[in-house]
C-alpha cells in the first residue's frame, strides 16, 4: 500500500461481501416461496424476507462505496486519512446497526418493533426500502457525517482532484437526499412524492457519480491513461447524469396523483437515461484500448468493463424498455420491474464493487501486482457465473413480465393476479436456478481468494 491507513478499507470490503452472500440467499428464499408459497411460512414471511433482501443491498453497497473511498482518497490527496481511527469506528456503529436491525426484522413482528424503537416521537416506518427504525435511520445519518467529514478533511489538506470532487459531491448528495426519509407527510401523493426524492436520486443520480468516480480511480491504476483524459470523459458522463436523472425522476410520478406534465418531462427525461450509461462503455473500452501499461492485474480491467456493460443493459436498456408513460401504464409494477431492478443495481453498483475490491484487495492482502494467474482464472470463471446468472434471472423476470400484461392488462378475456401467478410458477423455477448459479459464483469468488502459484 502506498499509504497505511488505506488498510480501513479491507474490513468494509469483507463485510461488503459477507453482506452480499446474506443478500444472494434471502433472494433464494423469496424465489422458493413464488413457487411454494408456504416455504418457511410463518417462520419467515415473504414481506419479511424482501424486507431483509433490499435492506441488505443498501447496507452492503454503502459498505463498499465507504470501503473503496477509504482506500482510495488517500492516494487521491497523496496524504493519509484524516482519522483511521474514525473510520473504525464508523465501520463498527454501522455493523452493529445494521446486523441489529436484520435480527429485529426477522425475530420482532414489524407492529412490535415499531413500538420498542419509538416511531410513535417520529414517525418514518413502514415504507418500502425505508423500513429501518428511528434509530437506525439516526445511526446512518451519523455514520454518513462521519464519512463525510473524514474524507472532505482528507481532500482538503491534500490534493484536489476530479475524482475526489466528483466523489464527494455524490456524498453530498446521498446525505442531503436521505434526510427525506424523515418526512412523511400525511397526504399519500405527496408521501411518494417525496419518497423517490430518496430512492430514485439516490440509486439514479448520487450513486451514479460516486460509481464514476470508482471506475475512473481503478482505470487509471490498470490502464496508465493519462488523467486528463479520463477527467474529460466522467465529465460528460456526470453532467449527462445529472441532467437526465434529476428530472428523470418524475417517471416515478406518473399514475400516483402528480401533475399530467410529468408524463412528459418523465417520459422525455428517461428516454435520455441510458447514454450515460453508454458513455461509460465507451470510456471503458477506449481507456482499455489506449492503456499504456500492461497492469498484471487484468480481473480489476474486467470487472471495470463489465460494470459498463451491465449498468448499461439493466439500468438503461431494461429501464427504457418501460420508462416511457404510454408503456409504462401497462407494465408498472410487473416482474419487469423486477427484472429491471435487479439487473441494474448488479450491473451498476454491485459490479462497482467488485471492480474496487478486485483491484484493492490484493494489495491490501500484501500482493502489490494482483492475484497469480491460477487465482485469477477462478476468478474470471465466478465473473462469468454471476453475470450469466444474472442474466438468465433478468430475461426469466422478463418473461414473467410479458405473461403477467398478457393475462391481466391487455386483450379482452383478461385474468386475476392469483391466477396470473399461477400460470408463470414455471418461469420462476427458472429463476431460482439461475439464482442458484449467482450464489455459485460468488462462492466461487470467495475461493479465488484462497488460490495460489503453484511453485
Amino acid at each position: 500500500m502506498k499509504y497505511t491507513s488505506q488498510a480501513v478499507a479491507k474490513p468494509y470490503f469483507i463485510f461488503a461481501l459477507i453482506l452480499l452472500a446474506g443478500e444472494i440467499l434471502f433472494g433464494l428464499l423469496m424465489a422458493i416461496q413464488y413457487v411454494y408459497g408456504d416455504f418457511l411460512f410463518p417462520l419467515i414471511p415473504f414481506n419479511v424476507l424482501r424486507m431483509v433482501h433490499t435492506n441488505l443491498l443498501i447496507v452492503l453497497l454503502l459498505f463498499g462505496f465507504m470501503g473503496a473511498t477509504y482506500y482510495l482518497i488517500p492516494e487521491e490527496a497523496e496524504r493519509e486519512l484524516w482519522s483511521p481511527k474514525l473510520a473504525m469506528v464508523t465501520f463498527w456503529v454501522f455493523l452493529v446497526a445494521g446486523v441489529a436491525t436484520i435480527l429485529g426484522y426477522l425475530f420482532v413482528p414489524y407492529a412490535t418493533l415499531t413500538e420498542i424503537t419509538f416511531n410513535e416521537l417520529l414517525p418514518t416506518m413502514g415504507r418500502e426500502f425505508l423500513e429501518q427504525p428511528l434509530p437506525t435511520k439516526v445511526g446512518i445519518v451519523l455514520v454518513v457525517v462521519s464519512y463525510i467529514v473524514n474524507t472532505g478533511m482528507t481532500v482538503l489538506k491534500g490534493r484536489r482532484t476530479v475524482i475526489t470532487t466528483v466523489l464527494l459531491t455524490g456524498l453530498l448528495g446521498l446525505a442531503v437526499f436521505f434526510l427525506f426519509a424523515f418526512y412523511v407527510p400525511d397526504n399519500l401523493v405527496m408521501d411518494k412524492f417525496f419518497w423517490w426524492f430518496t430512492v430514485h436520486l439516490w440509486v439514479e443520480a448520487t450513486w451514479e457519480l460516486i460509481m464514476g468516480a470508482i471506475l475512473a480511480f481503478v482505470l487509471i491504476k490498470v490502464t496508465g491513461v493519462d488523467r486528463e483524459h479520463i477527467d474529460k470523459w466522467l465529465y460528460l458522463i456526470i453532467a449527462m447524469t445529472m441532467v437526465s436523472g434529476i428530472l428523470g425522476t418524475g417517471h416515478h410520478f406518473f399514475y400516483m396523483g402528480a401533475p399530467e406534465y410529468w408524463l412528459w418531462i418523465g417520459s422525455i427525461s428517461s428516454a435520455v437515461e441510458p447514454l450515460p450509461f453508454f458513455l461509460m462503455i465507451l470510456f471503458a473500452f477506449t481507456m482499455a484500448r489506449d492503456r499504456k501499461i500492461q497492469h498484471d492485474n487484468e480481473m480489476a480491467l474486467t470487472w471495470a468493463k463489465g460494470t459498463a456493460v451491465m449498468a448499461f443493459i439493466g439500468a438503461g436498456v431494461w429501464g427504457f424498455f418501460h420508462t416511457l408513460a404510454p408503456v409504462n401504464m401497462y407494465t408498472h409494477g410487473t416482474q419487469l420491474t423486477a427484472a429491471h431492478g435487479h439487473l441494474s443495481f448488479y450491473g451498476a453498483y454491485v459490479m462497482i464493487v467488485f471492480t474496487v475490491i478486485s483491484y484493492a484487495m490484493p494489495i491490501l492482502r500484501g500482493r502489490p501486482h494482483g492475484n497469480c494467474k491460477k487465482a485469477q482464472n477462478v476468478e474470471l470463471t465466478s465473473f462469468w457465473m454471476m453475470n450469466i446468472g444474472m442474466m438468465g434471472l433478468t430475461l426469466a423476470l422478463s418473461a414473467a413480465g410479458i405473461v403477467q400484461i398478457i393475462d391481466s392488462r391487455v386483450g379482452t378475456d383478461l385474468i386475476g393476479f392469483m391466477e396470473s401467478a399461477e400460470s408463470i410458477s414455471s418461469i420462476f423455477v427458472i429463476r431460482a436456478g439461475f439464482g442458484v448459479l449467482v450464489l455459485l459464483g460468488l462462492f466461487t469468488y470467495f475461493y479465488s481468494f484462497f488460490v495460489k502459484e503453484e511453485a
